[in-house]
């Protein structure tokens, strides 16, 4: 379980909150369930709500270059206002679903180097938001993903990291205003032909929506360029669908 506790703004002697994770792992549409317990302070107060979000680090693009910054998405309004009297505790019940695009931050048992995770509480009192630190969250991959995600694994590739990049990919239907891409390092067999292999999941309800694109050297005469390649699994068909002896078709084809 996750504890955490945000001082009010409005000074010393105000209410406190403490947010409980029953379980800190979740999965792109899953849930995360806990409670949140605000405690009255010296005097009464009137809390206008309390609000739950996922928050992520993400690479942005600009014309003077590229910079990190914190992305807030998923926001959901707990509460609406109410009362509270000093050293009143509230308890408040959430249950917070996440988004299905929601990036993954640790696969095979590991987390992604380069991935930033976590749930943020907000409280407002009297037109001051308290912003709580970020408590870890770690977003494990669906079925769907696994299987891919295992085909590569058995083809030799390895992981190398993942980024976070604020932005839309031309012809998919994003919720977010962001897109993970999780990078490989390319197989053995590969290694003389491929730089780097990266993989985006676009998910919903019914269907992940894969997109790889890969990085491909250059010889002494040419340079190097990119392949794309663009295919769904249903969710529901996940567990009978082999990726090996799609993937390894698509490397050929893409590696004249």
């Amino acid at each position: 379980m996750v504890f955490k506790r945000l001082r009010q703004a409005m000074g010393e002697g105000g209410p406190t909150v403490e947010t409980v994770l029953a379980d800190s792992d979740c999965r792109p549409g899953g849930q995360l369930a806990g409670r949140m317990r605000v405690t009255g302070g010296d005097h009464p107060v009137d809390v206008s709500y309390l609000a739950l979000s996922l928050v992520t680090r993400v690479e942005v693009e600009s014309a003077d270059g590229a910079y990190d910054t914190d992305q807030e998405f998923g926001r959901q309004q707990v509460t609406g206002s109410f009362r509270l009297a000093p050293g009143q505790r509230h308890d408040v019940p959430f249950r917070f679903p996440v988004p299905w695009q929601t990036p993954l931050t640790d696969l095979c048992g590991q987390r992604l180097p380069g991935m930033t995770m976590g749930l943020r509480t907000e409280l407002e009192v009297a037109r001051a938001v308290d912003q709580g630190d970020l408590d870890p969250v770690a977003v494990r991959p669906l079925p769907a993903q696994e299987s891919l995600l295992d085909a590569l694994l058995r083809l030799g590739f390895r992981f190398a990291g993942a980024a976070v990049e604020r932005g839309h990919l031309y012809g998919v239907r994003q919720d977010l205003p962001f897109y993970q891409e999780i990078e490989f390092d390319p197989a053995p067999r590969y290694a003389d032909t491929v730089h780097q292999l990266e993989l985006t999941f676009v998910t919903d309800p019914q269907r992940v929506e894969v997109i790889l694109e890969l990085d491909k050297r250059g010889g002494p005469r040419t340079e190097g360029r990119d392949n794309f390649g663009r295919f769904t699994v249903d969710h529901a068909t996940a567990h009978t669908h082999d990726w090996t002896p799609h993937l390894t078709s698509w490397l050929h084809n893409s590696l004249p």
